[in-house]
């Protein structure tokens, strides 16, 4: 087939932003003082755009593209070029295939044109009867990576940040020949952590020089002479001179294949299963494309995915993630509901944290790091403030360690960070935040105690996770210059920064939160000022009833894993000893202190942290788990146990009347950024769609609010209990508490 033959699909996006193909010949350079090989015709994906906009693959962009290429391939065979190369716009290759068109594709037919019509480019790219080359100057993700691999040679610049197949994070699979290339090219251990492990790790990319360490590019280059080293480089390849190694290649046929294959597919499985409880098909169908082809064809496993790909295109965890992923993570979150006009924001020339614990620490280095201005941390003694500015250094001597930084960035970032026993230390900050003990009157004491030394248009900000802003500003003779800054952790990792908004606050100092948040290249949302706000209320909801269940009788290990059908990241009770009881407890007794019986203290809890146990279960060396005996002598339970299912319902209500109440209080202005919390601050899986979405398909909506989540995301047909067609229930204890509460 030829790429026109697709013009059916393409027809369908007539407003598809199309990725042009620029085709440009150039003289290779000559080599070694032999003649230029001869002419090169370098193909440039643009489309038009600012730089800032990334190119993507819809349909248009696919058949120009193939047509472009079929007419290489008859130069090719007409003599007039050595070689192709394929290059992109500053920053980007390809960003990968265009989403908001494939989400598009309602019929199983249409996606499965989709699928083919790349295989039928990426086979012409690979078969032009000359050298292929992907110079991969930027992001290259999904297809954009794919276009390279099908390429006969690679080179990527160092400046690369971005080069992955996350296909597996949005509920599909690399289905343009990566699931076959990638494991020969880099060995099936390697494709593995590519394709399963790094989009199942908050859909972590690899640099340049990670991609070229891996053997996915055969040539590094520095960026500002990236093409002009990649055309040499491709010269001598072309003439011979260059031969590229690749270390980590694999031949499926060779006698050791099948037991890596078969290693690295067990691997991958235990990963998933890890990840995600397998909740959602797209890891497993790689997982299987990676098994089956190591005895297939390219034409076979081709066939393979295009199938593959055209189902899962069409299930409901896909929908949900491209949701999930465009609508929440990439167009709401980078344009927060509520926040003022940008240009009130203040510039911050000048830091300083209160405190010089961990958290302080991690505060300090992303502050320098990305702003890149002095930052002063303070404490009570100088043992303790030089204990927070020696883990700043720390922390960056790994970073050097690993080649995340430069020797020079380095000894900056360094440089920025100070400490100091004295707050006057902060006379010239235009924004201090306080990393204190999570005590009321403590907060209160060092804010009083700021107000006397900050100039008065000096920012005040709390990293608070539950307390009441509010308060905090109550005393304060500059009320609005207080705002809620409330990151998460590890903080170099999570994206969400809840910045929470009290009566009082200013808007020019909300202004400049929510573009300090971008510049901490963070997602802001704003919040109320409510109780534990909004991730840390829903959370602590969901642990409580838990809890609750297994305070009452219910088995640890059903308690523990009734909520594995949700495919969270973690179980709640291994989330309590992450977080450490007391700190858990601590919030919960905030919340039940703030909302009453809806987030009940548990009483084993409080035992456990008495008798200073850290957490519920125990480690054994084969990997099992248990609790102990004597952590088992501590506590005491009820006769009334659950099923992993009862919990699940039980979990699904309560969390359906939070959320309600908490749309009903203003707390956010909709689900929306309730969902865009829970994905970036809890790490809410994406192929749930968001929360409420979620709880819409599982009917716990209706059954306690009587009514859906107002929202656009995707939420097919409700399901019944735990999520199955067809069943019903009777009105739940939430329902009717939820209902008593709104009479």
């Amino acid at each position: 087939m030829s790429a026109a033959d697709f013009r059916k699909l393409a027809d369908l996006f007539p407003n598809e932003n199309v990725t042009h193909s620029y085709v440009q010949d150039i003289v290779l350079p000559a080599t070694a003082g032999k003649p230029s090989p001869g002419t090169f015709a370098l193909v440039t994906l643009d489309n038009d755009l600012d730089h800032t906009k990334p190119t993507t693959l819809g349909p248009n962009t696919l058949v120009e593209l193939g047509t472009v290429l079929e007419g290489l391939r008859e130069r090719a065979a007409r003599g007039e070029i050595v070689g192709v190369g394929v290059t992109g716009k500053p920053h980007y290759l390809v960003a990968g295939a265009d989403l908001s068109a494939v989400k598009s594709l309602e019929k199983r037919e249409h996606g499965l044109w989709m699928a083919q019509l790349g295989h039928d480019v990426y086979a012409t790219l690979a078969n032009l009867g000359v050298p292929s080359f992907a110079f991969i100057n930027g992001a290259a993700l999904g297809g954009g990576l794919e276009i390279a691999l099908q390429s006969t040679y690679r080179t990527v610049s160092t400046g690369a940040g971005a080069l992955a197949l996350p296909e597996a994070f949005l509920g599909l699979v690399p289905g343009w020949g990566g699931v076959y290339i990638l494991p020969r090219l880099v060995g099936p251990e390697n494709a593995v952590k590519v394709m399963i492990e790094n989009p199942l790790s908050n859909n972590r990319a690899l640099s340049g020089s990670q991609a070229f360490g891996l053997g996915i590019a055969d040539a590094l280059f520095e960026p500002a002479d990236f093409l002009e080293q990649s055309l040499a480089w491709a010269a001598g390849v072309i003439s011979g001179e260059v031969v590229p190694e690749r270390a980590n290649a694999v031949d499926p046929s060779s006698p050791d294949s099948e037991a890596r294959w078969t290693a690295a597919v067990e691997a991958g499985r235990k990963f998933v299963e890890a990840k995600t409880s397998n909740a959602s098909p797209a890891p497993a169908k790689v997982l299987d494309l990676l098994e089956a082809n190591r005895s297939m064809t390219a034409a076979e496993s081709a066939a393979l995915e295009c199938e593959t790909l055209a189902d899962l295109m069409q299930t409901d965890e896909f929908r949900s993630t491209v949701y999930a992923f465009l609508d929440l993570v990439q167009k709401r979150g980078k344009r927060p509901a509520g926040a003022p006009d940008r240009k009130l924001a203040r510039p911050v020339t000048k830091v300083g944290v209160v405190g010089a614990g961990l958290m302080a620490g991690q505060l300090a280095l992303l502050f320098a790091r990305q702003l890149k201005v002095p930052v002063v941390l303070t404490d009570i003694d100088q043992a303790r403030v030089d204990k927070g500015v020696a883990y700043v250094h720390g922390e960056v001597d790994k970073l050097l360690a690993k080649k995340r930084v430069s020797q020079d960035a380095a000894n900056r970032t360094k440089a920025l960070v100070t400490g100091s026993v004295s707050k006057d230390a902060f006379a010239d900050a235009d924004f201090v935040i306080e990393a204190v003990f999570e005590e009321l009157h403590i907060k209160k004491q060092v804010f009083a105690e700021l107000e006397g030394i900050v100039a008065p248009e000096c920012i005040l900000a709390t990293n608070t996770s539950s307390l009441s802003v509010t308060e905090m500003a109550a005393d304060l003779k500059h009320p609005g210059r207080l705002v809620g800054f409330h990151f998460f952790n590890p903080v170099a990792v999570m994206p969400l920064l809840e910045i929470v908004r009290a009566p009082r606050t200013d808007d020019a100092v909300l202004a400049t939160a929510f573009e300090l948040a971008k510049a901490l290249k963070k997602t802001g949302v704003l919040v109320k000022d409510a109780a534990a706000f909004v991730v840390n209320r829903i959370l602590l909801r969901l642990m409580g009833e838990v809890t609750a269940a297994f305070d009452e009788g219910t088995p640890a290990e059903v308690a523990d894993n009734a909520l594995r059908p949700m495919g969270l990241p973690m179980t709640p009770f291994t989330l309590l000893a992450m977080v450490g009881l007391p700190v858990a407890q601590h919030v919960q007794e905030s919340l039940h202190a703030a909302f009453g019986d809806r987030f009940p203290v548990s009483t084993n809890l409080k035992k456990l942290i008495d008798n200073n146990v850290k957490a519920l279960w125990e480690a054994a060396p084969d990997g099992s788990r248990a609790i102990p005996e004597s952590t088992l002598e501590l506590m005491s339970f009820g006769s009334s146990p659950s099923t992993g299912e009862q919990v699940l319902l039980r979990v699904q209500d309560a969390l359906a009347e939070e959320i309600g109440l908490m749309l009903d209080e203003g707390v956010v202005a909709g689900p929306e950024d309730i969902d865009l919390c829970m994905i970036l601050g809890a790490r809410w899986p994406m192929f749930l769609g968001g929360i409420t979405p979620y709880l819409d398909r599982v009917g716990a909506s209706e059954r306690v609010n009587g009514r859906r989540f107002p929202g656009s995301g995707y939420r097919r047909p409700r399901q019944g209990v735990a999520g199955q067609a067809g069943s019903s229930r009777p009105p739940s204890s939430a329902t009717m508490r939820c209902a008593a509460e709104r009479a």
